[in-house]
């Protein structure tokens, strides 16, 4: 509830009230150039001042969702705890992300080598592409890649 709130306070709260009081301070009718340079820098560090805020908010949702799935799921440490069971989960949780790239490797290697597919099973393997790139690299890979991947296809579909 306190994380709610400090975004709340960081969207809303104070910045409307702090303009007010920095256009009323500085923008009286006979206002000097200097003067309107100043005022134009203090608009300028508040601005960067809600936008430092909004990072710091931000990292704290952050640090409060890891430490929460921290909680919920266990740590290396506590499987270690478990004689046999714990040491085979670790083994397996380790193999995933090798497992699934080398399996969607192999898929994409078929599909360009060897395979006539569908438009439907096309589209699967793109979506598992997707997927499988973006538990590996992160969302902001597939988002870079996406732009690339559309033209590959508009391409594809205007030589067919």
């Amino acid at each position: 509830m306190k994380l709610l709130k400090k975004l709340v306070d960081v969207a809303a709260g104070g910045i409307g009230n702090l303009a007010f009081d920095v256009a009323q301070k500085y923008f009286p009718l006979g206002m000097s150039e200097t003067e309107r340079e100043k005022a134009r820098l203090d608009f300028e560090n508040m601005e960067f001042q809600r936008i430092r805020q909004a990072d710091a908010a931000a990292l704290a949702a952050e640090q409060a969702q890891t430490e929460r799935i921290k909680a919920l799921e266990g740590s290396a440490s506590d499987l270690k705890s478990m004689p046999i069971l714990g040491p085979l989960v670790l083994f397996l949780r380790g193999c995933q992300r090798p497992l699934w790239g080398f399996s969607t490797l192999y898929l994409d290697w078929l599909w360009f080598s060897q395979w006539n597919l569908t438009s439907g099973q096309e589209t699967a393997l793109i979506v598992i592409n997707s997927l499988v790139l973006g538990f590996l690299f992160g969302e902001r890979a597939v988002r870079n890649m996406s732009p690339m991947i559309a033209e590959v296809f508009k391409a594809r579909a205007g030589v067919r």
